[in-house]
């Protein structure tokens, strides 16, 4: 990936672990500005009112423009802090993530407590559909049935996704080209199918790809 490339959360999602019998309840969120975190930290506090603690931590913009964390009562540091370095280790951008503690009686010292933060943090990330957005050009190819199977093969070598192709007089195959191989791609075709081949880009977008479907954002 290059050096600006970033994640972010595509489906929110939760997990919880327990530690020396206090229960650590993660939830995560996709957001795109303050007011939205704040919103969804109310909400998790609404609904966890009978618990101890609700910490929250959260990061907005491709250049972690807007980050904020709170230990709520936990000890300064132990908490809300752990959290968000999580999220900025793992370069997460526009998500909130808030982890409510329900006590178990036993006191986990400064060290427990953040081990025990950043592994809920961790337990709900693993639930989460965490996206890498890459900047690329969709791309229709248009061939006779000779050359399909070796645009095909260019596609896959290229760790490229086939998106479908349509049969008709000729072969339309749907890709996206990622930016860093647009040239190279570009030749392999006209190489591989002596000219034949037609290929309509349309403008770059930043795009990723969940099971099979194209996403732009």
């Amino acid at each position: 990936m290059s050096a600006d490339s970033y994640k972010i959360l595509y489906e929110g999602g939760s997990g919880e672990i327990e530690e020396k019998k206090s229960r650590f309840i993660a939830h995560i969120a996709p957001i795109h500005s303050e007011q939205e975190a704040v919103d969804f930290i109310n909400s998790k506090k609404k609904e966890y009112w009978d618990a101890r603690h609700n910490c929250s931590a959260f990061v907005i913009g491709e250049q972690n423009e807007i980050t904020r964390c709170n230990d709520d009562g936990e000890p300064s540091g132990t908490a809300g802090r752990p959290m968000l370095d999580i999220l900025l280790r793992e370069n997460l951008h526009n998500m909130v993530v808030v982890v409510t503690r329900y006590f178990g009686g036993v006191l986990l010292g400064t060290g427990g407590l953040v081990r025990a933060y950043q592994g809920a943090v961790l337990e709900g990330l693993a639930n989460c559909k965490i996206l890498e957005p890459q900047e690329g050009y969709p791309a229709a190819v248009t061939c006779d049935y000779n050359s399909y199977g070796k645009i095909e093969y260019i596609i896959r070598e290229k760790n490229m996704q086939l998106l479908g192709s349509d049969f008709g007089a000729d072969v339309t195959i749907n890709t996206v080209i990622p930016s860093e191989i647009k040239d190279d791609f570009l030749t392999l075709v006209a190489d591989k199918t002596a000219g034949c081949a037609v290929v309509k880009l349309e403008d770059m977008v930043k795009y990723a790809v969940l099971e099979g479907q194209l996403i732009i954002f």
